[in-house]
Formats: structure tokens, sequence, C-alpha cells
């Protein structure tokens, strides 16, 4: 569900959104996709014979990227002229996650589960063992998110599952 790693449920837990394209739908991200199509021509291929000069050839790719060649999209300036540290401080420890008291709060199996009523749904191997918050918002309709994202809604009469 929502193609969750354990990298994008650190992000989720840190208060960020993780952004999705379409499957097969390259086009809806564009910008990036062209920085990886520079980035294969300019530092991967052909591979370096050496881990010591395949991370020179990332680090040229790097500097020449965000620092050296002007961005179209941004007027003629490099990201790093642009970038501008967040202001939010990073955590130590990551803040727990609650939901509201009107939620039912399941935890995630190891095999990526939980279940409502008689019914077993999987989520994503990614959460498991982390509480999920479940919002019933029509009769026999349910939300489930993690932290504040929307993963799915259920419709317990028919027992499906879909993404939110």
């Amino acid at each position: 569900m929502h193609g969750l790693s354990a990298l994008s449920v650190w992000w989720i837990r840190l208060g960020i959104q993780p952004q999705r394209i379409l499957p097969g739908q390259p086009q809806q991200n564009g910008a990036h996709e062209r920085m990886h199509r520079t980035l294969k021509r300019e530092a991967i291929r052909p591979a370096r014979a050496t881990l010591r000069g395949q991370q020179r050839a990332f680090d040229h790719f790097r500097v020449e990227h965000n620092d050296v060649r002007p961005h179209q999209h941004l007027r003629g300036a490099t990201p790093g002229a642009r970038y501008r540290p967040s202001a939010r401080p990073y955590p130590s420890v990551l803040p727990a996650i609650t939901y509201p008291s009107h939620f039912t709060v399941k935890e995630v199996t190891a095999a990526g589960t939980f279940r409502l009523g008689p019914q077993l749904y999987f989520l994503s191997n990614s959460l498991c063992h982390y509480p999920v918050g479940l919002e019933e918002v029509d009769d026999d309709v349910w939300s489930v998110y993690f932290c504040r994202l929307l993963l799915a809604r259920i419709n317990l009469r028919t027992a499906t599952l879909t993404r939110g």
C-alpha cells in the first residue's frame, strides 16, 4: 500500500509525506527523471573500476549538478545558490505515534497485516509492529491512517481495502 519502504515510514514519522506518481507515468516527475538520466550518463555508465573511482564520479556529478550547472527551472541559478537549511530542528528521538481518541488503533503484525472484524487485511511489511489508526467515516467504511497519512479505506460489507 503506497509503496511504503522503511525509509518512507521514517519520513512519515518525521512529518514528511512522500509524494508518488502513477505507475508507468515518468512524465509526471520529468525534472527528477531528467536528473537520473544525467546521473547515469555522467557518473554510472560505464561503471568505474573501483569503489573509490565510482565515489569520485558521484562527487563530481553532485558538485556539477548543485553548484556549477545553471538550471533553466531556477532561471539560470544553481540549486546550491537557492538551498536554505530547514529551520525545523532534527529530532534526536522520533515522536511517538498517536491518534485521536475516537480512532481504533491496531498494531500491524510481523506479516504486515491487521484484523478488522473477521477479516485480515494486508498493508505493508514496512509497517510491521507499528500502530495504525482506523476511523469509521460511514456505516461499515473505515479510513486507515499511519500517522497523518491516509493509507486506505476499508468497506466491511464487501471486505475490500482500497488505496486512500
